[in-house]
């Protein structure tokens, strides 16, 4: 991970705050990020057709039909929707600017519509895909009265924005609260997915990968499968890693009750979210 100017050495990350307004992780940072990633059958085909049809522009263009270049992520917390950005700068080949909200956000909402833009930017200047977590923070509905003129401002500042963006770059935004979302700003995304809590079989999955060649008791993946029903991959990743580095420093198999031990040692949050299923 760094911070730094992308191929233009002349281009650099804006700042604010002091601080640079994202972090650009280089296509290889990317890939071993993703090393264990387990996509939905629907999300990655959709991962696959929009990396499709940016192979073909010039076939979209002779019919005069726009390239998709903007991806909506919804669903609840650690199920995958960062992971899925990292994902697809990877298989792009491109770097991933991580936008960083503490330094996008400022108290004089005006400042903030200015930072937006000059992020907006910086991504047109250089292929990439430009991340934006917690998408509502900027985007929330204008309809909300509790909301002062001033960010309404800053909606408007985006949808500019995102009607500008063109190039070769990416725009993904992830959120939990898609309802919360502006409805203007939610026309503009041509790619839309839903990310939920994993089912039996990707559960499995992903514990499969997470346990690897580590020495275990048998049977471990799919029992450990069965304790951790409900929980999100960020949470099943953290559980199975602390319940490993128990097996390391005791010297022994990793065994279900070292992963039952863990579970309750990280208390997982309860969340509301289905899975996708």
């Amino acid at each position: 991970m760094r911070n730094m100017a992308k191929n233009n050495n002349n281009n650099r990350l804006p700042r604010a705050k002091g601080i640079d307004m994202a972090t650009v992780y280089l296509p290889k940072e990317c890939a071993r990020k993703v090393k264990r990633i387990v996509l939905h059958p629907a999300n990655k085909r959709i991962v696959e057709e929009f990396i499709l049809a940016l192979g073909m522009k010039e076939k979209f263009e002779h019919y005069d039909v726009p390239v998709p270049n903007k991806v909506v992520m919804f669903g609840p917390p650690g199920t995958g929707k960062t992971l899925t950005a990292f994902y697809m700068a990877q298989r792009l080949d491109i770097p991933l600017i991580l936008v960083r909200l503490d330094a996008i956000i400022h108290s004089h909402l005006g400042e903030t519509g200015s930072n937006v833009r000059k992020i907006f930017d910086f991504a047109r200047s250089s292929p990439c895909v430009l991340f934006l977590d917690e998408f509502d923070a900027i985007a929330r509905t204008r309809d909300n009265n509790d909301e002062v003129k001033e960010m309404a401002r800053v909606v408007n500042t985006l949808l500019q924005c995102l009607d500008e963006f063109d190039g070769d770059s990416i725009f993904m935004a992830a959120t939990n609260l898609e309802e919360q979302l502006d409805h203007a700003i939610w026309r503009r995304f041509d790619t839309k997915m839903t990310f939920g809590l994993p089912d039996d079989e990707y559960r499995t999955e992903y514990i499969g990968q997470l346990i690897g060649e580590f020495e275990h008791e048998t049977q471990l993946t799919g029992h450990t499968s069965a304790l951790l029903k409900g929980c999100s991959f960020a949470d099943i990743e953290q559980i199975v890693l602390k319940a490993k580095r128990k097996a390391i420093l005791e010297d022994r198999l990793l065994t279900l009750n070292m992963i039952r031990y863990s579970m309750e040692e990280y208390k997982p949050k309860v969340t509301k979210f289905n899975n996708l299923h």
